[in-house]
């Protein structure tokens, strides 16, 4: 009996120490040398307006300022238009794109399976009870090659963190792919595109780092999201480069309120389902 409460103990605490949301556990940025390549003089540009038009359809602003998604509202053909989206997207030689087009490409593409798992899985209450990774302690989908390009199977996790992450090196990326949870940054109400990168990106650290669940000041101690903790590394590295950060894309009144702060109190995530 007490060898049998030891292996519960040990596969009790494996689970705690491998489940997502910890910040030891977050994947680091690994580059998949196979998408390093890009064609610098291209002028082939990808149709997004597909996913443009179902973003559009789909995704609402809310009084508490997170941009909600209406899964239940999401008929067969606007489920079937998602797919073929994404099927148009796997068919593209995204190799021979500018960095540009394969920034939007690849982002777009996160955003577009990670609301096709959800609807294909709907009604759920969090994406990390879709446990569709391999492994056995394997949590949520992230894992789960869900889309070939160019003959690769891939994954979410290899999107963001094998080709997103180490490819552009930008922080920004963090507000752009959306996990489809109310403590991700917003699923912007419109796609990515590369002519409009720096703006939408900008836009989406703005709109996070100034709302209560990218950071807060209480009592005069700072509060962040997980986010912050978990990739720490592409903030600066320390609860300083985090700040600084945060600075860079603060509202005045923010601004003020970080004057004098310099560690970070606590970091805080929302894994419910961003559902309208």
């Amino acid at each position: 009996m007490r060898s049998r409460a030891s292996i519960v103990r040990l596969l009790v605490l494996l689970v705690i120490v491998l489940s997502p949301g910890v910040s030891h556990g977050a994947p680091k940025a690994d580059l998949w040398p196979r998408w390093a390549a890009h064609d610098a003089a291209s002028h082939e540009r990808v149709d997004h307006d597909v996913w443009n038009r179902f973003l559009k359809d789909h995704v609402e602003a809310s009084e508490d300022g997170v941009n909600r998604v209406g899964y239940a509202a999401v008929e067969a053909p606007g489920k079937d238009a998602l797919r073929g989206y994404v099927d148009m997207l796997s068919g593209i030689a995204v190799s021979t794109l500018n960095r540009g087009e394969q920034m939007a490409y690849w982002i777009n593409l996160y955003n577009a399976l990670t609301v096709r798992v959800i609807l294909d899985h709907y009604p759920v209450s969090s994406i990390r009870k879709i446990n569709i990774s391999p492994g056995f302690f394997s949590s949520g989908p992230w894992g789960k090659k869900l889309v070939t390009v160019e003959g690769e199977k891939v994954s979410l996790d290899d999107i963001e963190h094998r080709i997103l992450r180490p490819v552009w090196r930008d922080a920004r990326i963090h507000y752009a792919v959306n996990c489809a949870s109310i403590g991700c940054p917003n699923l912007l109400p419109r796609a990515f595109t590369a002519d409009e990168m720096e703006a939408l990106l900008d836009k989406a650290a703005r709109d996070y780092v100034n709302h209560p669940r990218g950071a807060r000041i209480e009592d005069g101690k700072l509060y962040v999201s997980s986010i912050y903790e978990w990739f720490k590394a592409d903030f600066g590295g320390t609860d300083q480069g985090v700040i600084d950060h945060l600075r860079q894309y603060a509202a005045p009144s923010l601004q003020g309120q970080l004057e004098g702060v310099t560690a970070i109190a606590d970091d805080v995530y929302s894994w419910a389902l961003n559902e309208r």
